[in-house]
Protein backbone atom coordinates (compact mmCIF):
# COMPACT_ATOMS: atom_id res chain seq x y z
CA UNK A 1 0.00 0.00 0.00
CA UNK A 2 1.59 3.36 -1.02
CA UNK A 3 2.07 5.84 1.81
CA UNK A 4 -0.51 8.67 1.82
CA UNK A 5 0.27 11.98 3.53
CA UNK A 6 -2.63 14.32 4.29
CA UNK A 7 -1.86 18.04 4.27
CA UNK A 8 -4.35 20.44 5.87
CA UNK A 9 -3.87 24.17 5.38
CA UNK A 10 -5.53 26.50 7.86
CA UNK A 11 -5.64 29.71 9.87
CA UNK A 12 -7.69 30.15 13.06
CA UNK A 13 -9.62 26.92 12.62
CA UNK A 14 -9.92 25.85 16.26
CA UNK A 15 -13.57 24.97 15.65
CA UNK A 16 -12.80 22.58 12.78
CA UNK A 17 -9.24 21.28 12.91
CA UNK A 18 -9.67 18.36 15.33
CA UNK A 19 -12.64 16.97 13.42
CA UNK A 20 -10.74 17.24 10.13
CA UNK A 21 -7.63 15.50 11.52
CA UNK A 22 -9.62 12.71 13.16
CA UNK A 23 -11.39 11.97 9.88
CA UNK A 24 -7.99 11.49 8.22
CA UNK A 25 -6.65 8.95 10.73
CA UNK A 26 -6.51 6.34 7.95
CA UNK A 27 -3.71 8.29 6.24
CA UNK A 28 -0.07 7.45 7.00
CA UNK A 29 0.44 10.93 8.46
CA UNK A 30 -1.46 14.19 8.84
CA UNK A 31 0.46 17.45 8.49
CA UNK A 32 -1.15 20.77 9.36
CA UNK A 33 0.28 23.87 7.67
CA UNK A 34 -0.81 26.73 9.91
CA UNK A 35 -0.73 30.42 9.01
CA UNK A 36 0.12 32.00 12.37
CA UNK A 37 -3.17 31.14 14.06
CA UNK A 38 -4.01 33.02 17.24
CA UNK A 39 -6.86 30.80 18.49
CA UNK A 40 -4.91 27.70 19.53
CA UNK A 41 -5.34 25.85 16.24
CA UNK A 42 -1.74 24.57 16.23
CA UNK A 43 -1.97 23.18 19.78
CA UNK A 44 -5.28 21.48 19.04
CA UNK A 45 -3.77 19.94 15.90
CA UNK A 46 -0.80 18.54 17.82
CA UNK A 47 -3.12 17.13 20.49
CA UNK A 48 -5.12 15.42 17.74
CA UNK A 49 -1.97 13.67 16.51
CA UNK A 50 -0.92 15.84 13.58
CA UNK A 51 2.48 17.24 12.74
CA UNK A 52 2.38 21.04 12.56
CA UNK A 53 4.36 23.41 10.35
CA UNK A 54 3.93 27.18 10.27
CA UNK A 55 4.03 29.13 7.02
CA UNK A 56 2.53 32.50 6.12
CA UNK A 57 -0.36 32.18 3.66
CA UNK A 58 -0.03 33.92 0.29
CA UNK A 59 -2.51 31.90 -1.75
CA UNK A 60 -4.10 28.46 -1.71
CA UNK A 61 -1.93 27.19 -4.55
CA UNK A 62 1.36 28.52 -3.20
CA UNK A 63 0.58 27.17 0.29
CA UNK A 64 -0.10 23.68 -1.05
CA UNK A 65 3.00 23.78 -3.28
CA UNK A 66 5.19 24.92 -0.39
CA UNK A 67 3.91 22.10 1.81
CA UNK A 68 4.64 19.43 -0.80
CA UNK A 69 8.27 20.54 -1.02
CA UNK A 70 8.96 20.07 2.68
CA UNK A 71 11.14 17.07 3.64
CA UNK A 72 8.82 16.27 6.58
CA UNK A 73 6.21 15.09 4.07
CA UNK A 74 6.95 11.39 3.51
CA UNK A 75 4.09 10.05 1.40
CA UNK A 76 4.24 8.96 -2.22
CA UNK A 77 0.72 10.37 -2.52
CA UNK A 78 -0.45 13.64 -0.95
CA UNK A 79 -4.08 14.35 -0.09
CA UNK A 80 -4.85 18.07 0.28
CA UNK A 81 -7.66 19.18 2.58
CA UNK A 82 -8.88 22.45 4.07
CA UNK A 83 -9.83 22.52 7.76
CA UNK A 84 -13.57 22.67 7.00
CA UNK A 85 -13.38 19.43 4.98
CA UNK A 86 -13.66 15.89 6.34
CA UNK A 87 -13.18 12.39 5.04
CA UNK A 88 -15.71 9.57 5.30
CA UNK A 89 -14.97 5.82 5.59
CA UNK A 90 -16.21 5.23 2.04
CA UNK A 91 -14.02 8.06 0.72
CA UNK A 92 -11.02 6.59 2.56
CA UNK A 93 -11.61 3.19 0.96
CA UNK A 94 -12.00 4.72 -2.49
CA UNK A 95 -8.74 6.68 -2.21
CA UNK A 96 -6.81 3.70 -0.83
CA UNK A 97 -8.07 1.47 -3.62
CA UNK A 98 -7.25 4.08 -6.26
CA UNK A 99 -3.63 4.69 -5.26
CA UNK A 100 -3.00 0.95 -4.80
CA UNK A 101 -3.61 0.29 -8.50
CA UNK A 102 -2.58 3.68 -9.95
CA UNK A 103 -0.44 3.28 -13.10
CA UNK A 104 2.92 5.02 -13.38
CA UNK A 105 1.52 7.71 -15.71
CA UNK A 106 -1.11 8.73 -13.14
CA UNK A 107 -0.01 12.15 -11.87
CA UNK A 108 -3.05 12.96 -9.71
CA UNK A 109 -6.69 12.19 -9.06
CA UNK A 110 -9.70 14.47 -9.43
CA UNK A 111 -11.98 14.44 -6.40
CA UNK A 112 -15.43 15.82 -5.65
CA UNK A 113 -17.04 16.98 -2.43
CA UNK A 114 -20.46 17.37 -0.87
CA UNK A 115 -21.07 20.96 0.26
CA UNK A 116 -23.25 21.09 3.36
CA UNK A 117 -25.44 24.01 4.48
CA UNK A 118 -27.85 24.00 7.42
CA UNK A 119 -27.78 20.20 7.58
CA UNK A 120 -28.52 19.79 3.86
CA UNK A 121 -26.29 18.50 1.08
CA UNK A 122 -26.40 21.15 -1.69
CA UNK A 123 -26.47 18.51 -4.38
CA UNK A 124 -28.12 20.67 -7.03
CA UNK A 125 -27.50 24.31 -6.13
CA UNK A 126 -23.74 23.73 -5.77
CA UNK A 127 -23.51 21.86 -9.09
CA UNK A 128 -22.31 18.50 -7.76
CA UNK A 129 -19.98 17.01 -8.85
CA UNK A 130 -17.37 19.74 -9.30
CA UNK A 131 -14.01 18.09 -9.95
CA UNK A 132 -10.91 19.41 -8.18
CA UNK A 133 -7.33 18.09 -8.11
CA UNK A 134 -6.64 17.30 -4.46
CA UNK A 135 -4.83 13.92 -4.48
CA UNK A 136 -1.43 14.16 -6.17
CA UNK A 137 1.65 12.05 -6.65
CA UNK A 138 4.61 13.56 -4.83
CA UNK A 139 6.87 15.82 -6.94
CA UNK A 140 4.63 15.57 -10.02
CA UNK A 141 2.09 18.41 -10.34
CA UNK A 142 1.95 21.95 -9.03
CA UNK A 143 -1.17 23.90 -8.13
CA UNK A 144 -1.94 27.13 -10.00
CA UNK A 145 -3.63 30.22 -8.55
CA UNK A 146 -6.97 31.42 -9.84
CA UNK A 147 -8.80 34.22 -8.04
CA UNK A 148 -9.18 33.35 -4.36
CA UNK A 149 -8.53 29.66 -4.98
CA UNK A 150 -6.61 27.47 -7.38
CA UNK A 151 -7.25 26.14 -10.88
CA UNK A 152 -9.55 23.13 -10.26
CA UNK A 153 -7.68 20.84 -12.66
CA UNK A 154 -4.40 22.40 -13.85
CA UNK A 155 -2.73 21.14 -16.99
CA UNK A 156 0.10 18.72 -16.27
CA UNK A 157 1.93 15.74 -17.75
CA UNK A 158 0.17 12.46 -16.97
CA UNK A 159 -3.37 11.22 -16.46
CA UNK A 160 -5.83 12.49 -13.83
CA UNK A 161 -8.51 9.82 -13.22
CA UNK A 162 -11.60 10.58 -11.15
CA UNK A 163 -12.55 9.15 -7.77
CA UNK A 164 -16.32 9.25 -7.60
CA UNK A 165 -16.75 8.87 -3.83
CA UNK A 166 -16.98 12.41 -2.35
CA UNK A 167 -15.62 13.93 0.83
CA UNK A 168 -17.52 16.47 2.95
CA UNK A 169 -17.20 20.26 2.80
CA UNK A 170 -18.74 22.17 5.72
CA UNK A 171 -18.44 25.59 4.10
CA UNK A 172 -20.70 27.18 6.73
CA UNK A 173 -19.20 25.43 9.77
CA UNK A 174 -18.38 28.78 11.42
CA UNK A 175 -21.68 30.43 10.55
CA UNK A 176 -23.06 32.66 7.84
CA UNK A 177 -21.32 35.77 9.20
CA UNK A 178 -17.94 34.10 8.74
CA UNK A 179 -18.92 32.95 5.23
CA UNK A 180 -19.89 36.52 4.28
CA UNK A 181 -16.68 37.91 5.77
CA UNK A 182 -14.57 35.45 3.74
CA UNK A 183 -16.49 36.05 0.52
CA UNK A 184 -16.16 39.78 0.97
CA UNK A 185 -12.39 39.21 0.76
CA UNK A 186 -12.74 36.72 -2.10
CA UNK A 187 -14.77 39.20 -4.13
CA UNK A 188 -11.86 41.65 -3.98
CA UNK A 189 -9.57 39.04 -5.53
CA UNK A 190 -12.19 38.04 -8.09
CA UNK A 191 -12.81 41.62 -9.22
CA UNK A 192 -9.10 42.12 -9.89
CA UNK A 193 -8.85 38.77 -11.70
CA UNK A 194 -11.85 39.53 -13.90
CA UNK A 195 -10.36 42.78 -15.13
CA UNK A 196 -7.27 40.85 -16.24
CA UNK A 197 -9.11 37.86 -17.70
CA UNK A 198 -11.88 39.56 -19.70
CA UNK A 199 -9.85 40.03 -22.91
CA UNK A 200 -8.86 36.33 -22.89
CA UNK A 201 -12.35 34.82 -23.07
CA UNK A 202 -12.88 32.40 -26.01
CA UNK A 203 -16.36 31.23 -27.02
CA UNK A 204 -15.08 27.92 -28.43
CA UNK A 205 -14.29 26.82 -24.89
CA UNK A 206 -18.04 26.67 -24.23
CA UNK A 207 -18.26 23.52 -26.40
CA UNK A 208 -15.09 21.85 -25.13
CA UNK A 209 -15.32 18.15 -24.25
CA UNK A 210 -13.61 18.95 -20.95
CA UNK A 211 -16.22 19.83 -18.32
CA UNK A 212 -13.73 21.92 -16.33
CA UNK A 213 -12.95 24.04 -19.42
CA UNK A 214 -16.67 24.48 -20.17
CA UNK A 215 -17.34 25.51 -16.57
CA UNK A 216 -14.50 28.05 -16.70
CA UNK A 217 -15.76 29.42 -20.03
CA UNK A 218 -19.32 29.65 -18.72
CA UNK A 219 -17.99 31.63 -15.79
CA UNK A 220 -16.22 33.95 -18.24
CA UNK A 221 -19.41 34.39 -20.25
CA UNK A 222 -21.40 35.21 -17.12
CA UNK A 223 -19.06 38.13 -16.43
CA UNK A 224 -20.31 39.79 -19.61
CA UNK A 225 -24.02 39.39 -18.96
CA UNK A 226 -26.20 42.24 -17.70
CA UNK A 227 -27.83 41.74 -14.30
CA UNK A 228 -25.46 38.85 -13.64
CA UNK A 229 -26.46 38.39 -9.96
CA UNK A 230 -29.99 37.67 -11.19
CA UNK A 231 -28.63 35.40 -13.92
CA UNK A 232 -26.50 33.53 -11.37
CA UNK A 233 -29.51 33.02 -9.11
CA UNK A 234 -31.76 31.66 -11.84
CA UNK A 235 -28.97 29.48 -13.23
CA UNK A 236 -28.33 27.81 -9.89
CA UNK A 237 -31.86 27.79 -8.51
CA UNK A 238 -33.83 26.92 -11.66
CA UNK A 239 -31.57 25.54 -14.39
CA UNK A 240 -29.45 23.52 -11.96
CA UNK A 241 -32.57 22.60 -9.93
CA UNK A 242 -31.34 24.20 -6.73
CA UNK A 243 -34.96 24.36 -5.59
CA UNK A 244 -34.70 20.60 -4.97
CA UNK A 245 -32.34 21.40 -2.07
CA UNK A 246 -35.24 23.02 -0.24
CA UNK A 247 -34.93 26.18 1.83
CA UNK A 248 -31.13 25.81 2.28
CA UNK A 249 -30.83 25.68 -1.52
CA UNK A 250 -32.79 28.92 -1.88
CA UNK A 251 -30.68 30.66 0.75
CA UNK A 252 -27.44 29.43 -0.77
CA UNK A 253 -28.41 30.61 -4.26
CA UNK A 254 -29.31 34.03 -2.87
CA UNK A 255 -25.96 34.24 -1.07
CA UNK A 256 -24.10 33.42 -4.30
CA UNK A 257 -26.07 36.11 -6.14
CA UNK A 258 -25.02 38.61 -3.46
CA UNK A 259 -21.43 37.48 -3.92
CA UNK A 260 -21.70 38.30 -7.63
CA UNK A 261 -23.00 41.74 -6.69
CA UNK A 262 -19.96 42.30 -4.45
CA UNK A 263 -17.68 41.57 -7.42
CA UNK A 264 -19.55 43.97 -9.71
CA UNK A 265 -19.44 46.78 -7.15
CA UNK A 266 -15.71 46.36 -6.59
CA UNK A 267 -14.99 46.28 -10.31
CA UNK A 268 -16.91 49.53 -10.80
CA UNK A 269 -15.11 51.04 -7.83
CA UNK A 270 -11.75 50.18 -9.42
CA UNK A 271 -12.86 51.72 -12.73
CA UNK A 272 -13.64 55.01 -10.98
CA UNK A 273 -10.22 55.23 -9.34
Amino acid sequence: MPMISAIVICRNEAANIARCIQSLDWCSEVIVVDDNSTDGTADIARSAGAKVMNHAFESFASQRNWAMRQPQVQGEWILHFDADETSTPSFARAVSDAVRVAPNDCAAFALCRKTMFQGTWLKYSDGFPVWIMRLVRRNTPAFEDSGHGEVPIPRLVGTIPKINEPFIHDAFSKGISNWIERHNKYSTYESALERQAEPNFMFRQLISKDRAIRRHALRGLSRRLPARPVVRFFYQYLLKCGFLDGRPGLRFCLLMAIYEWFIILKKSERDLQ
